[in-house]
């Protein structure tokens, strides 16, 4: 009778392997349905963050012209100097991350225009960094292209 109840005490104080099988079953379901979801949120902040970059540029620029006199002519001329004190070719004006170009999983280019200037913005990654490409100049309003392409100044505004 004692060795009967030791059997049955040893039998039920741990998990079979169906049990162990079946709970990393779940898991792996909701892990499947969730990561989906989760890289789609990644990418909507990435997309986000970039809007806010390029306000950031316009920002920058208006204090470039200010200071200079014109629009600076590439990223380099926004962000921080190498060495010594701001000026034209390096006004501290933006980080030196988005000064060089990439900064939340977009590229940014800034190019001068006859007009002044116009911000170009793709994901470094299309569909994994993010899923629309953006545009903007110095009219400061924000354009995008739900699609590889880069978006022009004929793109939609968003609003």
């Amino acid at each position: 009778m004692f060795h009967n109840r030791r059997k049955n005490l040893r039998r039920a104080s741990g998990f079979s392997l169906i049990e162990l099988l079946i709970v990393i079953a779940i898991i792996l379901v909701i892990a499947a349905i969730a990561v989906p979801k989760l890289n789609t949120a990644r990418m909507h902040s990435q997309e986000m963050a970039a809007i806010r970059q390029i306000n950031t540029i316009h920002t920058a620029q208006t204090q470039y012209f200010s200071q200079f006199g014109k629009f600076a002519e590439n990223l380099q001329q926004l962000g921080p100097p190498a060495g010594g004190t701001a000026g034209p070719a390096a006004s501290d004006l933006i980080s030196g991350d988005l000064a060089k170009g990439e900064k939340t999983g977009y590229r940014f280019t800034v190019s001068p225009t006859k007009e002044g200037y116009q911000v170009v913005v793709v994901p470094q990654a299309f569909g994994s960094t993010g899923r629309r490409t953006f545009f903007s100049d110095q009219s400061l309003v924000v354009r995008e292209n739900w699609g590889a392409d880069p978006a022009t100044a004929t793109s939609p505004e968003i609003k």
